[in-house]
């Protein structure tokens, strides 16, 4: 599945789409380049899934938890750091993983070995008009 974003105003119908397309799956790990736009696009998935305190990337803090009134927790990963997979056991992220909570995962590979059978792949891409087109496998 597709969903395109032409701007930055597509967002939140994005998010709407993206969210309707998931359905029940909770982990969900987003490559891209970096500056394609991955957490701002997680951002605007936040609030639309009833968070109100989203901050920024968890680049430095690898992790951020969020609680939705509707989703219930939300975990918000930035692995772009982590040299390898002992590091991500180190952060508690495979107990994360598997408390039922929505995981979103951003620079996921280096992690892929822990991630369960269930977890929805998504590439995202900037197109040469610089809008963006997200592919999930659903």
């Amino acid at each position: 599945m597709e969903i395109g974003i032409e701007n930055i105003t597509d967002l939140p119908a994005a998010s709407v789409a993206f969210i309707e397309a998931i359905g029940e799956k909770k982990i969900i790990a987003i490559n891209a380049e970096m500056g394609t736009g991955k957490t701002t696009f997680i951002l605007t998935l936040l609030s639309a899934m009833g968070v109100e305190d989203a901050s920024g990337s968890p680049t430095y803090s690898l992790v951020n938890k969020y609680e939705s009134p509707m989703f219930g927790t939300i975990y918000h990963f930035d692995l772009y750091r982590l040299k390898d997979l002992n590091e991500a056991f180190d952060i508690g992220m495979e107990e994360m993983l598997y408390e039922d909570a929505y995981c979103f995962i951003e620079w996921p590979d280096i992690a892929k070995e822990i991630l369960p059978d269930e977890t929805i792949w998504v590439e995202m891409r900037t197109n040469q008009d610089q809008s963006r087109t997200l592919t999930l496998e659903v």
